[in-house]
């Protein structure tokens, strides 16, 4: 498929500036590695080769220890049974990932429930949380819950606001006001108090939650698509579209919508970073993910009550925060400049 050549101008608009392009590159990194977690954080083993045969157990199901000779029949603790098959010499051996902890697993059985500084000896890089779980595994899947939360967010508010907006911008009249007075009210109607009571009533889960969250967070985006399809339905390219008898799905969608790609590419990384800073909102006021998924909030709430004891909860959540936050910014800002409407604009 070849690109329209304005396209392919403001891609190489967006290439040219360096800060956006590189921290998109970033950010993909970023979520390469999220998707492939388990493969470096996770205790669960990548290889096992015991008496001849092989064994992948990291994507697989759940393998007990009498598979491998040990006296118990639940899942099997590949970190003990790597220093097994070391002791007993006999060909028998185990990889694991680089941090061999999951993030709701305590790294520390039988002890005391208080945070422990980074410990490289043991793979804690960044040390383990007030419940004694490894904070660098925690932030590794409290990244890829924000993410999938946040294209969960951006897909919906994107899919309802657009669709609305054009709808109102196009038909115009009686249609316009009525949805303009609902929006009115609804954007009245007290986000956190409908947070609170759902939490009180069902264990909020990161669906229900991505639910509410869409329910407030499209309004938005319909203003923003009702100005620009209102703008380009006075075009002439539309009317010439009306005459030749092009149905309405056809002149909204395959017309006025691509004219008015700049403000939804615009966007789209501003979205996600509300997104981000929701889910984490309410994590950290405890009306978020159940416990103990892993969850930034939840880490910054565990850092501030043990800010003397522990600064490297707060510090590690922090900073993870603050430079996704700044990845995606620069990445916005990047693409607000290369789809400047000003500079570029298409017309069917």
């Amino acid at each position: 498929m070849r690109l329209n050549p304005l396209t392919v101008k403001k891609i190489q608009r967006f290439r040219s500036i360096k800060r956006g392009y590189y921290s998109l590159l970033l950010v993909i990194g970023l979520l390469v590695f999220a998707a492939i977690a388990e493969l470096f954080i996770n205790n669960r083993a990548l290889i096992v080769s015991y008496e001849g045969s092989w064994r992948f157990p990291t994507y697989g199901a759940m393998i007990p220890g009498t598979e491998f000779g040990l006296d118990y029949s639940h899942e099997t603790n590949y970190r003990e049974l790597r220093e097994i098959f070391r002791e007993e010499g006999a060909g028998n051996w185990v990889i694991m990932p680089i941090v061999p902890w999951s993030p709701v697993e305590n790294a520390f059985r039988g002890e005391s429930m208080i945070p422990r500084p980074p410990d490289f000896a043991r793979r804690h890089f960044l040390g383990t949380d007030r419940e004694n779980r490894d904070i660098l595994s925690r932030l590794v899947y409290g990244f890829r819950n924000a993410m999938i939360f946040a294209f969960g967010f951006m897909f919906f508010v994107y899919l309802i606001g657009t669709t609305l907006g054009c709808l109102m911008g196009y038909f115009g009249g009686t249609f316009d006001l009525i949805v303009q007075r609902f929006i009115e009210i609804w954007s009245n109607v007290p986000f956190l108090y409908v947070v609170i009571i759902v939490a009180s009533v069902v264990t909020p889960t990161l669906g229900i939650l991505l639910a509410i969250t869409v329910l407030f967070a499209w309004t938005g985006m319909t203003y923003y698509m009702r100005t620009n399809t209102l703008k380009e339905k006075a075009r002439d390219y539309t009317a010439a579209a009306q005459v030749l008898g092009a149905s309405t799905p056809r002149i909204i969608f395959l017309h006025i919508l691509p004219n008015t790609i700049a403000t939804l590419v615009t966007f789209m990384p501003f979205t996600m970073a509300s997104a981000i800073t929701a889910i984490t909102a309410l994590d950290f006021l405890g009306f978020g993910l159940p416990r103990p998924t892993p969850s930034w909030g939840e880490m910054l709430q565990q850092g501030t009550q043990t800010m003397v004891i522990a600064p490297w909860i707060v510090t590690s959540a922090f900073s993870a925060i603050v430079i996704v936050l700044i990845l995606i910014t620069f990445v916005g800002e990047a693409v607000r400049e290369a789809f400047d409407p000003k500079k570029f604009t298409v017309y069917e």
